[in-house]
């Protein structure tokens, strides 16, 4: 199993010394990493990146794309050419440093690509630079898996892509085999999306390429820990991952405040080993003979094999 966590987590509690942070990770039973570029890059070549992950048994996973500053008004849609080739770049300088590191994947989350206003923007036309952008990229590193992390809202008003179904007709147009989907859990609550369907839908597709699980209340990104607020929702999202053969990584997008990292990292381990070990309990063809009864009365009984097992 593939595990990964969010760095900016640990590194106020390490100096900022992302060796540091790797060391601990190493301790507390992670496996994978990725990289918010360029901030968690800055002064640090990638030569000296792999060799930091290499001393402590860590993989390299990829690149997540992190546009601040001059970006509020557009990332990938920006109507600044200037500002909308710089974005672009810095996506390729993130696959060149993923490359030498010995990553495969970069995450884009473009967060600032949106609006707040009715008649603000012109939607056909942004749609269509995010799409030119994407081809791009994807054309720049075809080796490289690129995926777009959706988010109903924050921190703009709107995001412009803010859905499954969104991202899945945008995914029709870039048409790049190299680029698919990350799931970020609680972006789903968020949309009142059922995260399984999403994990059904692009899972079955190939097109899932990561996932950021974590909880929530559905109303903010609350980043808790893994199935402490919607377990059997969790359960469920995890089934059809498993249904469908997903081999890609589990990224613990959780943000603790008061409590320690590392407890939260190690209990976030400690819950998704448990779900994934009580699918096999429970017996994946059952679950799917319940599935395929779309009864209601047969799967509440199923939620209770859940909960004796």
């Amino acid at each position: 199993m593939k595990t990964a966590t969010r760095l900016n987590a640990y590194l106020p509690h390490y100096n900022n010394d992302i060796n540091q942070v790797f060391k601990e990770l190493k301790r507390v039973g992670i496996n994978y990493v990725d990289i918010n570029f360029p901030q968690q890059t800055i002064g640090i070549p990638a030569t000296k990146m792999k060799q930091m992950l290499q001393q402590n048994d860590l993989c390299p996973n990829g690149m997540e794309m992190r546009f601040e500053d001059h970006y509020l008004n557009g990332d990938l849609s920006n109507l600044d050419d200037r500002i909308y080739r710089d974005a672009i770049e810095m996506c390729k300088k993130a696959a060149d440093y993923c490359h030498a590191i010995g990553g495969t994947m970069i995450n884009i989350w473009s967060a600032h690509d949106g609006f707040d206003y009715s008649f603000q923007i012109d939607y056909l036309k942004v749609w269509q630079r995010i799409v030119k952008a994407c081809q791009e990229i994807a054309d720049y590193a075809p080796d490289i898996k690129f995926s777009i992390e959706y988010k109903p809202y924050e921190p703009r008003a709107y995001a412009f892509v803010d859905s499954m179904g969104i991202l899945g007709m945008m995914l029709k147009d870039i048409n790049r085999p190299n680029f698919g989907v990350l799931l970020d859990y609680c972006h789903m609550l968020m949309k009142h999306e059922n995260p399984a369907m999403g994990a059904a839908l692009f899972a079955s597709q190939k097109e899932l390429f990561g996932v950021h699980i974590n909880d929530g209340y559905g109303v903010h990104d609350d980043g808790l820990m893994v199935g402490t607020v919607t377990p059997f929702k969790t359960l469920e999202f995890l089934y059809y991952m498993k249904k469908y053969d997903f081999d890609g990584m589990y990224y613990f997008d959780t943000a603790p405040v008061i409590e320690n990292p590392s407890q939260e990292t190690a209990k976030n381990i400690e819950m998704l080993k448990y779900l994934l070990n009580l699918l096999d309990r429970i017996g994946m063809d059952h679950i799917e003979t319940i599935i395929q009864e779309n009864d209601a009365i047969k799967a509440r009984e199923l939620l209770l094999e859940f909960m004796k097992n």
